[in-house]
């Protein structure tokens, strides 16, 4: 594995040694001990979109290792492929950095920085894909329910990025994903197929939350407004009346139901701050794993 780009495109067996490595450092460091694979080195962080879990996770996870992690925002090097392409950067800062993690808007800017780099890419998200998110959701869940062959994932809301990633990360790991969502806002049929593809009958659609969440092990939602879509808040807001993760559909889901959130939560909207703040939540495991998980990928990826 050169790059990471997006769970669809990794192994198995890529994806469990990530996550053997993941719990093993995740081990190390509670305990107080270090490890130093990635002294010397430095990781360049491309922002165009702003960001809390992804910047802190990825500056303290290089700090941990012993590297160095550059903060490249817009207003410093400009939007990646306007102030010069995409290929002229990654050819670049290869020459500067021993990997590069980019926070973009398009997918295809991820390619094409994979394209031209010769040192790791990791794409940190796009609008396609949000493969550091999904693996750390999967340590999550490995965590709290143990085994994941035969777990079931409702995921209620936007067919968007990080659906798209969990799809594909619940087809590597042998679970069930059910995507609900309102009409005009499913997850794109390519996705599904693909997972089907990966394992059959993993994967499906359908416009009903509340049968969605039923027998479900873990249920999880995002935003329904991600970042460039602010211009439609308004309609996003009336168009997914019914599909917030509140008090009344946690009712109709098992009782020791797991509930995500990739955060930031909008508590009110996607999710009532009563099932954010529950016994159910583990949404703050959650988020600290994002640490823990890109630690290992950065060993993994960086550390040869």
């Amino acid at each position: 594995m050169k790059s990471f780009l997006s769970i669809r495109d990794c192994s198995f067996d890529q994806l469990n040694e990530l996550l053997d490595l993941a719990h093993s450092l995740k081990k190390l460091y509670k305990s107080g001990k270090r490890d130093l694979c990635l002294s010397g080195k430095v990781l360049a962080m491309l922002f165009e979109k702003t960001s809390l879990r992804t910047r802190a996770s990825f500056q303290v996870a290089m700090n941990d290792l012993g590297g160095f992690a550059m903060n490249m925002k817009p207003d410093d090097i400009g939007v990646i492929g306007q102030r010069e392409p995409a290929k002229d950067m990654a050819r670049v800062l290869s020459r500067y950095v021993n990997g590069i993690m980019a926070r973009t808007f398009a997918h295809q800017t991820i390619l094409e920085l994979d394209r031209w780099s010769s040192v790791p890419v990791i794409n940190a998200l796009s609008d396609w894909s949000h493969p550091c998110q999904a693996m750390a959701d999967v340590m999550t869940i490995q965590e709290h329910c143990g085994k994941l062959p035969g777990l079931k994932l409702a995921y209620i809301g936007d067919g968007n990025n990080v659906a798209r990633s969990l799809a594909f990360a619940c087809a590597k790991f042998g679970m069930t994903f059910i995507c609900s969502s309102p009409a005009n806002y499913e997850l794109d049929a390519e996705t599904l197929n693909t997972a089907n593809a990966i394992r059959k009958g993993c994967a499906c659609q359908n416009n009903d939350p509340v049968a969605a969440v039923k027998n479900a092990n873990i249920i999880y939602t995002d935003t329904w407004v991600s970042m460039g879509q602010e211009q439609e808040k308004a309609q996003r807001v009336k168009d997914f009346q019914g599909f917030a993760v509140d008090e009344k559909l946690m009712a109709h889901a098992p009782k020791n139901v797991k509930v995500m959130h990739c955060l930031p939560a909008y508590r009110g909207f996607e999710i009532s701050d009563g099932v954010a703040e529950s016994a159910n939540s583990i949404i703050f495991d959650e988020a600290e794993n994002r640490l823990h998980f890109q630690r290992a990928l950065l060993k993994y990826l960086m550390g040869k």
